[in-house]
């Protein structure tokens, strides 16, 4: 395996993540809803996949289990969001908040332990080409997963009825509500589904990607995720892309520090700028979109508000 590939092999499983967790997301902020406890979700999905997968021995069960966590804590949200109209952007920090503090407490116990990481595919013949075999037919079942997951969401967005009911919601709920559409139970839909994406995408960290539990794994992916959501104009396709892209500079840095010896002066700079960085890009773009757009194109326009029926 050459540098190339071997860069390339591990932007595609850095990036994996964030397109879990931003699909996700992307879900929910069509609905209306803001819930930025995404860090808090994925955390707690990366400490209860990896404890069950190391106790059963099952990494399917890791991930089921880490589904259910995302879940658990994001109907917490829901509970106090939609079912209380408490405030969306204070829910959702304290469930981040709760979230890193639990996740620790919990993991206590697993701290150094380590297990197999989640095998990835062979197909003879295929996997067996050079460069571009291991590349596409050579990654674990995550990855086609997630990528199955972005084509399904935009599938269920643009073409399904369901879809347009969930983008209707998100535009605007008080219509909707005067239709007859269950505001509140589409809405809880809509983040259940974002807590299992990011409950997945904590545990494919903890069974994948590096297969071992430690305090603060997710180290700001799940704020990338959230970026990710309005670089990509709440677009499904254009998440993909963006996910790669910052997948690249998460690795990114990695390499360059690893290669820092052998480059020019000029291009040696202290490690924790390179650590940095991927963070550094995500401020950028955020501001160079709200420089370029007033409502980031394609937002919901009841994005963040709550929804109280009239009585």
């Amino acid at each position: 395996m050459n540098l190339t590939e071997a860069i390339i092999l591990t932007i595609i499983t850095s990036s994996t993540p964030f397109v879990l967790a931003a699909i996700g997301e992307l879900v929910v902020e069509r609905s209306g809803v803001l819930n930025l406890g995404v860090e808090g979700m994925m955390i707690m999905g990366t400490i209860c996949g990896f404890a069950t997968a190391y106790m059963t021995d099952s990494a399917i069960l890791g991930f089921l289990a880490a589904i259910l966590a995302g879940m658990a804590f994001s109907s917490l949200f829901a509970l106090m969001t939609l079912g209380l109209a408490a405030n969306q952007v204070a829910s959702g920090l304290a469930l981040t908040i709760l979230g890193l503090g639990l996740s620790d407490l919990i993991g206590t116990g697993f701290v150094g332990l380590n297990r197999p990481k989640v095998p990835s595919l062979y197909i003879p013949g295929l996997t067996d080409i050079r460069v571009i075999g291991p590349i596409f037919f050579g990654q674990d079942a995550l990855v086609y997963l997630s990528i199955a997951l972005v084509a399904g969401v935009w599938w269920f967005l643009y073409r399904s009825r369901g879809g347009l009911v969930l983008r209707a919601v998100g535009e605007n709920h008080a219509s909707a509500h005067a239709l007859g559409y269950p505001v509140r139970l589409i809405r809880f839909g809509a983040v259940l589904f974002g807590g299992g994406c990011a409950g997945l995408a904590g545990a494919y960290l903890s069974l994948a990607d590096t297969p071992f539990w430690g305090t603060g794994m997710t180290a700001g992916r799940g704020w990338i995720a959230l970026a990710l959501v309005v670089f990509a104009s709440w677009r499904p396709w254009r998440l993909l892309v963006g996910a790669y892209f910052f997948g690249a500079i998460w690795i990114g840095n990695l390499h360059m520090q690893a290669l820092s010896g052998s480059l020019p002066h000029w291009l040696v700079w202290p490690p924790q700028f390179w650590t940095a960085l991927p963070y550094l890009a995500t401020v950028v773009v955020l501001v160079m979109i709200s420089a370029g757009k007033g409502r980031a194109g394609g937002a919901p326009a009841s994005l963040g508000t709550a929804f109280v029926p009239d009585r």
